[in-house]
């Protein structure tokens, strides 16, 4: 495609053009995944060093007690890895109403009873053992150095960890982790985290089996017992990522790939399905009638999302029917260009996280995906090796005729997304948005500026965006024009400006194929809302 590379957004960054590319929200992270492609690992190597980096370097967002996803393409086809944890065998609606009371919804939103089992090392060992080029204990030696010798604090990082300090510093680990001087480190301060170090040898020393069977494993049983957890050895030995088949909606000529549920990836597909059946691209692209259509879209799409997504075993329809074409075009009819509405489910039955992508000459590409769900997760963290463990057991519902009702070894409803885009059956795009829901809207919303008015891919990074929270609810970037948020307003959207955009808005890696990755290489980009960086040779 032939991009506009004027950019009309303020933006301190520009395309990169490379052969080799990673993309990531830390700069040293992205340093990390160069320098493994630099002795001569691919592109799912250098994703494997990054992501290991980022547990150090973004706590906030994700650590060693993440979940994560991956979409690569491997140079002949895609592969999806749900890489997302279950719930410990003793979970079960009785457990949590006799803990919390009968009137608890959900599990918990932090401490140790939103503690799954956590998915990320394990989902790096898979990509190794299946498409890696080097050792695996090569992978994390960056992380461990970063561990080992520090970094400075960058800012954003760090006023996201001071914003989290007095919601969780009374949690069991946390202040004795992420608390150094007994307050958040401040901007350039050198952050060490020897605990993390220590996990990372272990974990590079026996290809992960010290986290699922061995000393870590076994601490963080006891750990948790100590605070009154159920997490067991077991339910770590008994869990493992599985491989499945991205889902797929096509849009544009080119076709959208995501993982299936579990994840909410599914909503962006949704979207898009909708917005075909409009000619958005001869509308002025920051303009009202724009705008308002796509979040009109992704409405329909959660209405969708949050009524039938949950752990595929216990969904009562499947993605193939929330994607059907006719079922698309009849809530496409449901959208009124002059209003503003809320939407409900339809009836498709017929009768804090960190994104990275990395790229490499011989054309593997990686759209991988790491969190802890919340910023600092349980905010519990095992103090021996630094396992910063995730909330997302509170994706849970207690209410049993739910289908994502809570049960032992089931998997909750999960956020985080990779996305990959194909044009015939080709590598186009590895890319994603962090931020909570803010990523299926963040996937339509950047699409449709590189697709539909050809904006490339910082450009359309960079664009003001907005986000769909409930009912007529919407927030909109400080950066947005007036006259475009007044229009919305007088449409009926009920518009929050907000300037904080770190988790609001979402933060996005993109790597768009430019032809032979020998020969042309690659174009990438980096939100400018994080302080990641693109990098490249």
């Amino acid at each position: 495609m032939k991009f506009d590379y004027a950019n009309p957004y303020t933006s301190t960054r520009i395309p990169v053009f490379a052969r080799n590319v990673v993309s990531t929200s830390h700069p040293q992270a992205a340093q990390a995944g160069l320098r493994i492609l630099y002795q001569g690992g691919n592109a799912v190597d250098a994703a494997i060093a990054t992501a290991a980096a980022m547990t150090v370097l973004e706590p906030v967002s994700n650590g060693l007690g993440s979940d994560a996803f991956c979409i690569l393409w491997d140079g002949k086809k895609l592969h999806g890895l749900n890489g997302s944890g279950s719930a410990p065998q003793s979970w079960t609606p009785d457990y949590f109403s006799r803990k919390y009371g009968a009137d608890a919804r959900t599990p918990p939103q932090r401490g140790i009873d939103s503690v799954t089992v956590p998915g990320a090392v394990g989902t790096w060992v898979a990509m190794s053992e299946r498409f890696g080029k080097l050792p695996f204990e090569n992978l994390m030696a960056p992380a461990i150095e970063i561990a080992e010798r520090g970094y400075l604090m960058p800012p954003v990082v760090q006023q996201k960890w001071a914003a989290a300090t007095p919601l969780l510093q009374s949690q069991p680990g946390f202040a004795q982790s992420f608390l150094p001087w007994g307050r958040a480190p401040e901007v350039g301060e050198l952050f060490r985290f020897q605990a993390a170090a220590r996990a990372l040898k272990a974990i590079a020393a026996t290809k992960g089996d010290a986290f699922y069977g061995g000393e870590i494993a076994e601490a963080l049983e006891k750990f948790s017992n100590a605070n009154g957890g159920s997490l067991k050895v077991r339910d770590l030995a008994n869990w493992k990522p599985e491989w499945v088949e991205p889902i797929a909606q096509n849009y544009r000529g080119h076709t959208l790939h995501e993982i299936p549920p579990n994840g909410q990836g599914i909503a962006a597909l949704i979207a898009l399905g909708i917005l075909e059946h409009f000619d958005i691209g001869s509308i002025p692209v920051d303009s009202v009638a724009s705008q308002h259509l796509q979040i009109e879209a992704m409405k329909l799409a959660f209405a969708d999302t949050y009524r039938y997504v949950s752990d595929p075993s216990s969904m009562e329809v499947t993605p193939l029917q929330m994607l059907d074409g006719a079922y698309l075009a009849s809530r496409a009819k449901l959208i009124d260009v002059n209003k503003a509405q809320d939407f409900k489910a339809g009836n498709p039955v017929k009768g804090g996280t960190i994104y990275l992508t990395a790229a490499d000459e011989s054309g593997m590409m990686v759209s991988f995906i790491q969190s802890n769900y919340m910023g600092f997760g349980s905010g519990c963290v095992e103090p021996d090796f630094g396992i910063s463990l995730q909330n997302r057991g509170h994706g849970f519902s207690l209410d049993a005729k739910s289908p994502n009702v809570v049960a032992p070894g089931k998997r909750p409803f999960h956020t985080i997304i990779p996305a990959f885009l194909t044009k015939d059956g080709a590598p186009v795009m590895s890319f994603g948005v962090m931020g909570g829901n803010m990523q299926p809207q963040g996937h339509m919303q950047t699409l449709v500026r590189m697709l539909d008015y050809k904006q490339n891919p910082q450009a359309a990074c960079d664009a003001p965006r907005w986000r769909f929270n409930s009912g007529l609810e919407i927030n909109v970037e400080a950066a947005m024009d007036p006259n475009t948020v007044q229009g919305l307003t007088e449409l009926g959207h009920k518009v929050d400006v907000i300037n904080d955009s770190y988790q609001d808005f979402g933060a996005g890696q993109f790597i768009w194929r430019a032809g032979d990755p020998a020969v042309e290489g690659y174009v990438a980009a980096s939100d400018a809302r994080r302080d990641g960086l693109a990098a490249g040779f």
